[in-house]
């Protein structure tokens, strides 16, 4: 199945939650943090402006994002999570 956001929206597939601390400790599943960064796996054309252009979004996929720990809504497609979140949800492009 295919993803395809409508206007300024952008699927992400957040990244695994960390597993141990930084000190090595193991972290249970309910101590383990949302994840905050993902990869961005499909964008939507951009909003509609009042003069009827299209406003481009600023990441396309394949950008690795981060966005804010409670943003956006949760979906599971076959299996694999992703998060669906406006344009304006994303706080930063992570440059490599």
């Amino acid at each position: 199945m295919q993803l395809n956001p409508l206007d300024d929206r952008v699927v992400v597939e957040p990244a695994s939650a960390e597993e141990t601390t930084a000190g090595g400790i193991v972290l249970p599943g309910a101590a383990q943090e949302k994840p905050q960064r993902g990869t961005v796996t499909a964008v939507g054309p951009g909003r509609l402006l009042d003069s009827g252009d299209r406003a481009a979004v600023a990441v396309s996929v394949g950008d690795e994002v981060l966005f804010g720990k409670y943003g956006g809504n949760d979906i599971e497609i076959d299996g694999v999570e992703y998060k669906i979140l406006r344009e304006s949800d994303i706080l930063a492009k992570i440059e490599k």
